[in-house]
C-alpha cells in the first residue's frame, strides 16, 4: 500500500502543476510511473484512462454550454477514435526501446512548445479534410505512445490556421475519443492494476481541483509552463539516459 500512497501523492503534485499551467499530465505521467516501476505498457494504460477521466468533465461542460462546433470537431473525434486502438495494438510488435525513444521525441516537442512555441497561424490550410487525417496520425501517436496527443495536434491546427479558441473547446471533447479506445485495446493486451488505475484517476481529478483552485490566485501561468517544460525536458534526458 505504501507504494499506492506514493502514486496518489505524485499524481495529485503532478495535475496540481500541470492544470495551473492548463496543461494536461499524462505527458509526463507515463515516464514518471515508469521510473517509479511500473512496466511501461501499464503506465500508458494509466495515463490513458486518467486523460479520460481528466478531460470527459470539461468535455460535459462545453456541450452544456454549447460552445463545441460538432461538424468542426466530429471528423476529429472519429479519426481518433479509430486510429488510437490501432496504435495500443501495434505497441505489442514495436520494441521497448523504439517506443521510449519516440515518447522522448514526444517529450521533447511538448517542451519545445511549452518554452518557446508561439501559437501563430503559419499558413492558411483550413480545409475539412485535413482533419481526419491528422486525427489519424496522432491517434495512432497516441495509442502507441498513452498521451491524450493534444499537446502534438493542437500547435499542428493553429499552424495550418485554425482558429485557437475554437481548438480549446474541440481538444478537450476529442481527445477522450482517442484516450478511452486506446485504453479498451490495452485492457485487451495486458493485465491491469485497477487499484492503480483508480487511484491515479482520483489523484489527477483531485490535482486539477487544485490546480485551477490556485490559478485563481494571479499567478503568471506562462512562468508556470516555462517550468512544467523544462520538466519535461527533464523527463526526456532520464529516458534519453536509460536508452544509452
Amino acid at each position: 500500500m505504501e507504494f499506492y500512497f506514493l502514486v496518489f501523492g505524485v499524481v495529485v503534485l503532478l495535475s496540481t502543476l500541470f492544470a495551473m499551467g492548463g496543461v494536461g499530465s499524462a505527458v509526463a505521467l507515463v515516464p514518471i510511473l515508469h521510473f517509479l516501476g511500473v512496466p511501461f505498457d501499464m503506465a500508458k494504460a494509466t495515463g490513458l484512462f486518467v486523460n479520460t477521466s481528466t478531460t470527459i468533465t470539461a468535455t460535459i461542460m462545453n456541450i452544456k454550454r454549447r460552445v463545441l462546433d460538432f461538424k468542426f470537431a466530429l471528423p476529429l473525434a472519429l479519426s481518433l477514435a479509430l486510429s488510437a486502438p490501432i496504435g495500443a495494438y501495434l505497441s505489442q510488435f514495436v520494441p521497448e526501446k523504439i517506443v521510449k525513444f519516440l515518447f522522448l521525441l514526444f517529450l521533447l516537442f511538448a517542451g519545445s512548445m511549452l518554452l518557446f512555441g508561439k501559437r501563430e497561424k503559419k499558413f492558411d490550410l483550413t480545409e475539412r479534410w485535413i482533419l481526419p487525417l491528422l486525427g489519424s496520425g496522432v491517434g495512432l501517436i497516441s495509442g502507441l505512445l498513452g498521451v491524450g496527443g493534444g499537446s502534438l495536434l493542437m500547435p499542428i491546427l493553429i499552424l495550418l490556421g485554425f482558429d485557437p479558441k475554437k481548438l480549446a473547446v474541440t481538444m478537450s471533447f476529442v481527445i477522450p475519443f482517442s484516450t478511452f479506445t486506446a485504453f479498451l485495446t490495452y485492457l485487451s493486451l495486458i493485465k491491469i492494476d485497477w487499484l492503480l488505475i483508480v487511484i491515479s484517476a482520483i489523484g489527477a481529478i483531485l490535482g486539477g481541483y487544485l490546480g485551477n483552485y490556485v490559478m485563481h490566485y494571479h499567478l503568471n501561468q506562462a512562468q508556470i509552463r516555462k517550468l512544467i517544460g523544462v520538466l519535461l525536458y527533464f523527463i526526456a534526458f532520464k529516458i534519453g539516459i536509460s536508452l544509452v
